[in-house]
């Protein structure tokens, strides 16, 4: 087992990611040296149409493995060497390791927010819920809750082509009874004991609320995506109302830890991780 790692993150405006504090901070616990670099394609002047020789120079280079996040993600399936069963069926990878010389596509934004939901809301597994926002993130959720058992999951979009889109995809996984696209949200949530906001409503710079403020009943479990700020204006509204939340470091942490464990072979220490993620962010 490799005792230094070489690892990066290739997006736009990453500036801020906090993903190279948690992989080289949870590397040092572990005795090994761990670099990994911000790719930024904004800072750097690169594009989409740049990705294959950018993929190309970091197996020259001898990275062990990459994370890949917006506007990459779907673009650099082709150029791998092979992929997992869950990044095909998303359409899309956020993190690439070098075994051999192969690249190979995992998609750990599905796990990581599904290993967060689970440790959070245990018994909440196979509760119906109502994905809003249909994009990448939306997909990664409306997935950890099918593979966990939902009983069945809405999925809601401004777009309502795309929630279409994203049922179909996800109905080649799982049964197609288990995942509808809806337009009338209000009536998807009456049908649901969760909700989950998927969308960068929220989100610094976006502020608001995804769905209207008279959905977010005290019955409900209440996830968000957003971690910047972590409390939202809908999980402020949710802990009020007394429903129980899922904050969303979760997402940024899980598939932090499950990225981790597959650059290093090493079982990362999620409550680390998490109090990592905790005082990067107060």
């Amino acid at each position: 087992m490799s005792t230094s790692y070489s690892l990066g993150l290739v997006g736009a405006g990453i500036a801020g990611s906090l993903t190279p504090a948690l992989q080289e901070a949870e590397g040092r616990a572990h005795g090994v040296a761990l670099t990994y670099r911000r790719i930024d394609a904004e800072a750097r002047g690169f594009g989409v149409a740049d990705l294959p020789e950018l993929v190309r120079w970091a197996r020259i280079l001898g990275f062990d493995g990459l994370n890949v996040t917006h506007p990459f993600k779907q673009a650099v399936l082709p150029l791998l060497d092979d992929v997992t069963q869950a990044a095909d069926d998303l359409g899309a990878v956020n993190t690439v390791v070098v075994e051999d010389g192969r690249l190979i596509g995992h998609n750990t934004d599905w796990s990581g927010w599904g290993r967060a939901f689970r440790s959070t809301l245990p018994d909440a597994v196979t509760d119906r819920a109502v994905v809003v926002g249909a994009g990448g993130a939306g997909l990664a959720v409306a997935y950890a809750l099918l593979d966990q058992g939902a009983a069945h999951v809405a999925i809601h979009d401004a777009d309502g082509e795309r929630a279409e889109a994203a049922a179909i995809r996800l109905g080649k996984r799982f049964a197609t009874e288990r995942i509808t696209p809806v337009g009338d949200l209000a009536a998807a949530v009456a049908d649901a004991q969760g909700l989950v906001n998927a969308t960068p409503v929220g989100m610094h710079g976006h502020a608001g609320l995804p769905v209207a403020p008279a959905l977010v009943e005290p019955r409900l479990w209440v996830a968000d995506v957003v971690y910047f700020p972590l409390e939202t204006e809908l999980i402020a509204l949710a802990r009020a109302r007394g429903c129980r939340v899922v904050p969303g470091g979760g997402m940024a942490v899980g598939q932090a830890v499950d990225a981790f464990e597959l650059f290093t072979g090493r079982q990362a220490d999620a409550a680390r991780m998490a109090r990592h993620f905790a005082e990067l962010t107060s």
